[in-house]
């Protein structure tokens, strides 16, 4: 456990030169190994699929598909990290408005795409937004925005208290409509985060806590198929060609793979026997051909990203006058980040029930793609400016 400590520590210390100014290499260098690793499984995962789903039997479907959307992302990143972090704070009200109407317009019949059963795809020309990932940023903004100023008085109700929570509320029913449970519990992890950080009365933290989770389990209570996927995660073996099937699928990847794993392409559940195996499932691709290594390595690289982000670059932030937005802001986003890597591989390993969850960098999915690379150029960009405020000798 030492060890492990100490390479942990090594991994997540700044390695520049005290007085230089550049970016935060620990969160470039790591993103970009998800990104990496994101392609090859990918290809991987999807192989057996790409020649039929084509239609021309073209094995790189998906994959190509994949780059482009990097590509697509990486313009975007690059357009996020030229933007001054106060641009996101002084359009977060116009953000989050923008947001809901994406999030209404999904839902409307001829509009919005369904696939497998839920509306939660607007089709562009290129490629098919999904506003549920344009929702996970626009609310870290948004709170963040919220609560960087004065402490808010939970008193006035109607003045301060009723429009972060009707706009919240908002959110959340939209996504439920979708239905994309998934994409709820993630908001509200980043949503709760910037509430617990904001130095807000404890009993509001718990009340939040207390309302979000009664209404988690009536969410899954009271919806037959939502019932379905926790029966199934609690025992899957009971029915693994019905309710637990893609759960006893990929448990069966992770045992198949063991410690170090069967070798990359060599993954007996991608052929055809694992659904989703190159999108929510990818994970149990990951832990068939490189095993419990594989899992691990993935891990460690989602906690460098968010050990610097909601360590370093948010302890710094605060620090300087005036910077408690882009603090709270860089601690949304490492959340996120995070938060959804363990949910994703939390539903592979059985620990939670099955959500439709990316892998954030690693899965198939143009939007997720976007908004991460979007999310991950605000963090640098946070870091970056608070490097050239503390040169200029701005810290308090």
């Amino acid at each position: 456990m030492q060890i492990l400590n100490k390479i942990l520590r090594w991994l997540t210390t700044d390695k520049q030169k005290p007085g230089t100014i550049g970016l935060d290499n620990n969160i470039l260098f790591s993103t970009i190994l998800l990104m990496t690793i994101g392609i090859v499984m990918v290809y991987s995962a999807s192989i057996a699929y790409a020649g039929k789903d084509s239609g021309s039997g073209n094995q790189y479907y998906y994959v190509i598909r994949h780059v482009i959307s990097i590509a697509i992302g990486l313009v975007a990143s690059i357009t996020a990290f030229s933007l001054p972090t106060s641009f996101w704070k002084e359009n977060a009200n116009r953000i989050i408005v923008i947001v809901i109407l994406l999030l209404i317009a999904v839902l409307i019949p001829h509009v919005g795409r369904v696939v497998n059963g839920s509306r939660r795809w607007l089709p562009l020309v290129f490629f098919n937004l999904q506003p549920s990932e344009l929702a996970k940023i626009g609310t870290a903004i948004y709170m963040a925005n919220y609560f960087c100023g004065s402490n808010i008085n939970w008193r006035n109700i109607k003045g301060e208290v009723f429009p972060v929570l009707l706009t919240l509320l908002t959110i959340w029913l939209l996504l439920l409509l979708e239905p994309d449970m998934g994409s709820t519990t993630v908001v509200f992890l980043i949503a709760l985060t910037i509430l617990y950080l904001s130095d807000l009365n404890v009993k509001v933290i718990w009340g939040a806590l207390l309302l979000g989770g009664t209404a988690f389990v009536g969410l899954i209570v009271f919806e037959p198929y939502r019932m379905k996927r926790v029966t199934g995660f609690l025992d899957p073996w009971t029915d693994a060609l019905g309710k637990g099937y893609q759960l006893s699928h990929s448990l069966l990847a992770f045992g198949h793979g063991g410690w170090f794993g069967v070798g990359l392409g060599n993954s007996i559940e991608k052929l055809y026997y694992l659904p989703e195996a190159h999108t929510d499932f990818i994970m149990a691709v990951i832990g068939e051909e490189f095993g419990v290594v594989g899992v691990l390595s993935i891990l460690i690289l989602f906690w460098i990203i968010f050990y610097r982000g909601f360590t370093v670059i948010a302890t710094e932030s605060r620090r300087i006058n005036g910077r408690k937005f882009q603090a709270l802001l860089a601690q949304g986003i490492s959340t996120w980040f995070f938060a959804q890597a363990v949910v994703n591989i939390g539903v592979a390993v059985g620990v939670l029930p099955t959500k439709g969850l990316t892998l954030p960098f690693v899965s198939f999915g143009g939007s997720s793609i976007l908004v991460n690379c979007i999310a991950i150029g605000i963090l640098l960009k946070i870091d970056l400016e608070n490097k050239i405020l503390r040169s200029k000798g701005t810290s308090q």
